[in-house]
C-alpha cells in the first residue's frame, strides 16, 4: 500500500503543466495544434469599450511575428480567439465586421462584401464566458466557430485578411493598443 501510495505521488510530480498565458483572468494555451500544425499564441489583447472590458483576443499563428502585414500577406494558418468578458448583442458585433472591412479593406468586392454578410449571419447574441474562434486554413477558408459550434466555413484568403484586418490591419477597430497585443508588443 505505502509502495503505490510513493508512486501515486512521484507520477504526480512527473505531470508537466500545459503553459497559458493569462489576460484579464483569461487563460489561453501557449500552443495549440490545428490541422497537424503546431501553433502558438503570438499575443493577447483587451477590448475596451468605453470603461467596460468587453473581450478578451489571442491570435495564434504557426510563428510568433510582431509585422502585421508579414501576418497579413502570408497564407498560413491563424486563428483569433475572442472570449467574451460581458454581454453583446449580435447586431454590435456585426457592426464592427462592417466598421472593420470598411476601414482596412478600401475598394472591397460585392463578392468580399457577400462573404461578411455570411459572417454576420453566423453570429448569435454572446455572454460573459462565450467564445468566437475563427480559424483561416489556406485552401479551405476560415471555419467560424460561435459558442462552441462550428457555423460553416468562408472560402478565400482575401476574406481571411480582411477579416483579421479588423483586429490587426492599418486601423484596427479595437484600438492601436489592443492590435500590439495581439502582435506580441505589449499587454
Amino acid at each position: 500500500m505505502k509502495r503505490l501510495i510513493l508512486t501515486g505521488l512521484l507520477l504526480g510530480f512527473l505531470v508537466i503543466p500545459v503553459s497559458a498565458a493569462e489576460l484579464r483572468g483569461v487563460e489561453m494555451p501557449d500552443r495549440i495544434t490545428i490541422a497537424e500544425q503546431s501553433m502558438v499564441l503570438n499575443g493577447m489583447a483587451l477590448r475596451k469599450k468605453v470603461i467596460f472590458k468587453v473581450y478578451v483576443a489571442g491570435l495564434y499563428l504557426p510563428d510568433k511575428e510582431s509585422d502585421a502585414r508579414k501576418i497579413l500577406s502570408a497564407d498560413s494558418p491563424r486563428r483569433t480567439v475572442m472570449h467574451f468578458l460581458r454581454s453583446v448583442g449580435a447586431g454590435k458585433v456585426n457592426g464592427a465586421w462592417y466598421e472593420g472591412l470598411e476601414a482596412n479593406t478600401p475598394g472591397y468586392s460585392a463578392d468580399l462584401k457577400q462573404r461578411f454578410d455570411k459572417l454576420a449571419g453566423f453570429m448569435e447574441d454572446v455572454k460573459s464566458g462565450d467564445e468566437l474562434v475563427f480559424t483561416y486554413l489556406p485552401g479551405k477558408g476560415t471555419e467560424v466557430t460561435v459558442k462552441g459550434s462550428v457555423k460553416g466555413t468562408i472560402e478565400g484568403k482575401d476574406f481571411a485578411d480582411a477579416l483579421f484586418a479588423c483586429w490587426i490591419g492599418e486601423k484596427p477597430g479595437p484600438g492601436e493598443g489592443f492590435k500590439n497585443g495581439l502582435l506580441g508588443l505589449e499587454n
